[in-house]
């Protein structure tokens, strides 16, 4: 038992390391105010361009939705990261992670809101265009805002594990909390950071996973 406590829970090792995993969990928490609202924003984008009736448009968003919902974002991230330069394209590693967050999780967010979209009867777009609003206003103001509301949990749901997701980010060297925790592993010859950057994860997510519970239970309520 001492053994398993000095090679993961090592105080004195957790309090030297602290420094670099406080600036990593910094790190994190301003990807992630970033790339969720990237994400929600391309979601939104293609949800609205799903409700389009032209063939055109429709197929063309199916490819690219399926592609980058299909494509593991860790390839993603890589053929962003070290692909895009050959092209004259140098993003460096915060804005390769930023585009390749916004192509992965924009497509399943967009996901979400278009079954949310589609769960709102038609007559309500019908409705609110006979108020003089346009289509497109109709969807935005009148639409939209309740397809958020029924598939609340699921976009909750969906935005915590991109939080959780910003650790892949430490392949291409950003120095998130993951990539702080591995340095410091790497120095100490310990596994204590590693452990004390997956306390740092659970105190940050674990309200969220709470808002989680309480909106699937107030859904399961409400039918």
């Amino acid at each position: 038992m001492q053994d398993f406590i000095e090679a993961f829970l090592n105080i004195e090792i957790a309090r030297e390391a602290a420094p670099i995993l406080w600036q990593g969990l910094w790190q994190t928490l301003l990807l992630s105010v970033i790339v969720v609202p990237l994400g929600i924003l391309g979601g939104i984008i293609l949800a609205l361009l799903s409700t389009v009736h032209s063939a055109w448009v429709r197929w063309p968003l199916r490819v690219w939705t399926d592609l980058f919902r299909a494509l593991p974002p860790l390839v993603l991230l890589v053929f962003i990261y070290a692909g895009l330069p050959f092209a004259g394209l140098e993003m460096g590693a915060f804005g390769a992670v930023a585009l390749g967050f916004f192509l992965n999780t924009g497509a399943y967010y967009g996901e979400i809101l278009r079954a949310g979209i589609e769960s709102i009867p038609r007559g309500q777009v019908e409705a609110a265009r006979s108020t003089g609003l346009t289509r497109w206003q109709a969807l935005s103001l009148i639409v939209l805002p309740q397809a958020v509301r029924n598939v609340l949990p699921d976009l909750v749901s969906n935005t915590l594990e991109v939080v959780k997701l910003t650790s892949i980010a430490s392949v291409v060297a950003l120095p998130e909390l993951l990539f702080q925790a591995r340095q410091a592993q790497s120095v100490t010859y310990n596994a204590t950071p590693i452990v004390a950057a997956a306390v740092a994860y659970f105190i940050l997510l674990w309200p969220v996973v709470r808002l989680l519970s309480r909106l699937e239970n107030r859904q399961l309520a409400g039918r």
